[in-house]
């Protein structure tokens, strides 16, 4: 009985681990013009779960974000051949009709007029090199979240399927879901139920 018991626990281990394993993975795009950082980041973001997206240059780094399904996550070393990451900052930022891109700056300069500067260009946030492994999964979940949340103001911002009578929406899987559940789900707002007044006179009517 017992060893029946570890078998079925370990299966179940199993299958929770291929379950995991099949997710789909947040792609990024990494540019470090420098091979050894490049290839030790390449590492670190493949540990953490990512799909990593590897270039040189910023020229190279503009064509993959011009091309189609984008990474929504950009790892930018700021001095780079080409086009650097400033630079880049400054297109991603002036592009119309594209999805939010999160980027996240790499300098080896941590002074206030490299960090206002980097800012004003577009940047979303900054990591010092040498990079330190905690520290960039923490800003990179930082910006999973940011991505989060500006795809579902995009979904609230769009056409939606409301049905006419239960007055559910239709979400992106096609499942219908409460008017409240799929908000809270997309924006992070919350509800607090409570009676309007017309509804309060039509279900609890005063007795005269």
């Amino acid at each position: 009985m017992s060893t029946q018991l570890h078998g079925a626990a370990f299966a179940q281990q199993c299958c929770v681990a291929t379950a995991q394993t099949n997710e789909p993975r947040q792609k990024v795009l990494l540019a470090e013009d420098e091979r050894v950082t490049r290839r030790l980041l390449e590492a670190h973001l493949t540990r953490f779960g990512y799909e990593v997206i590897s270039v040189a240059d910023g020229l190279h780094a503009w064509n993959v974000l011009e091309g189609a399904n984008a990474p929504p996550i950009v790892l930018l070393d700021w001095n780079m051949p080409g086009i650097d990451g400033m630079d880049l900052c400054r297109r991603i930022r002036a592009r119309e009709g594209t999805s939010y891109t999160y980027t996240l700056l790499m300098t080896a300069s941590d002074g206030k007029a490299d960090v206002v500067a980097g800012l004003d260009a577009g940047a979303d946030d900054f990591i010092s090199k040498p990079i330190d492994p905690a520290e960039l999964k923490a800003r990179l979940n930082t910006g999973k979240r940011i991505i989060h949340l500006e795809e579902g103001i995009a979904e609230l911002q769009g056409m939606l399927a409301i049905c006419m009578h239960c007055k559910r929406i239709r979400n992106g899987d096609k499942l219908w879901e409460q008017l409240e559940v799929y908000i809270e789900r997309n924006s992070g707002a919350k509800f607090s139920h409570g009676l309007c007044s017309d509804c309060l006179d039509a279900r609890y009517p005063e007795e005269d």
